[in-house]
């Protein structure tokens, strides 16, 4: 059985597995990029349904997980109900906009929401604003280009490229007087201090990862945090990015497809960045 299973449409949910990684180093862990379908957040409702519960079904019959770490807000907000229904034996742990996170720490009362377009337009963030940030404004921008860059770019493209990058949102929800973005899509995570950098002191950053990895720690049955490491993976163990050889070098990550060439050097990149096993298609 696997612990934790983190799904997105690409490299999104990375900051979610490693952040869990951080608090639970004896977790066994698989990172699966559904790239062949990217991008999720220009397609339906019925695509993306389709597309997450086929994804899942492979998952379920090969890696026998635990706790399946939706990393992925287009299809949280579209397909988790579907998944729950459909796999009872699972625990699925949703991402979607730190709405509430923002309106907790937004002065002026203007929010701004930064996702992809099927985030955007879900009837499930009306439900989120009116429920937490009912006396806010929330500002929309579906980003699909800022997406895409960031999905073949974020790990080989200059900092001076991934500010350029950014700078048009940064500079859409300044011009709309917001004090908070929220990255409402996970790829966005993994340009948190690029975000951080471009919004100065102004213009705060919100996002879901504390939350998301405090909750699929408590609900994984039995917890990991303190238990003993998975068959194989003892304390012998090291990131590549500690420096340090290891023959175990943990999670694992597959992806359904590659476009083309950059894009594998693109995820050897960010297997070598942050200790990650590439273990092929899936």
């Amino acid at each position: 059985m696997t612990d934790f299973v983190f799904i997105d449409s690409g490299i999104g949910g990375i900051p979610y597995m490693t952040t869990l990684i951080k608090r639970a180093p004896e977790a066994n862990c698989v990172y699966i990029a559904d790239a062949a379908n990217f991008p999720y957040g220009e397609k339906s409702h019925e695509e993306v349904v389709e597309c997450v519960t086929a994804l899942v079904q492979r998952i379920y019959d090969k890696l026998e997980p635990a706790v399946i770490v939706v990393a992925c807000n287009t299809m949280s907000v579209n397909a988790l109900d579907v998944l729950r229904a459909k796999f009872p034996n699972v625990k699925f742990i949703g991402t979607v906009p730190a709405i509430k996170l923002a309106a907790s720490v937004s002065k002026k009362r203007r929010i701004g929401l930064l996702a992809t377009h099927a985030t955007c337009e879900n009837p499930y963030n009306i439900e989120l604003k009116n429920k937490f940030a009912s006396d806010c404004t929330l500002i929309n921008r579906p980003d699909p280009e800022l997406i895409s860059f960031i999905e073949h770019n974020a790990f080989t493209a200059s900092r001076e490229q991934c500010l350029k990058a950014v700078r048009p949102a940064v500079d859409f929800f300044k011009e709309k007087d917001c004090d908070v973005i929220i990255l409402g899509c996970t790829h966005f995570l993994n340009f948190t201090d690029i975000f951080e950098e471009a919004c100065g002191p102004d213009l705060k950053v919100v996002d879901s990862v504390d939350g998301v990895v405090r909750h699929a720690l408590e609900v994984h049955v039995g917890g990991v945090a303190g238990g003993e490491p998975p068959a194989g993976r003892g304390s012998e163990q090291r990131s590549a990015s500690e420096g340090e050889s290891s023959p175990y070098i943990y999670p694992n990550l597959y992806t359904t497809g590659f476009s083309d060439e950059s894009e594998k050097k693109q995820y050897d990149t960010l297997c070598a960045r942050f200790g990650l096993k590439f273990e092929g298609l899936f």
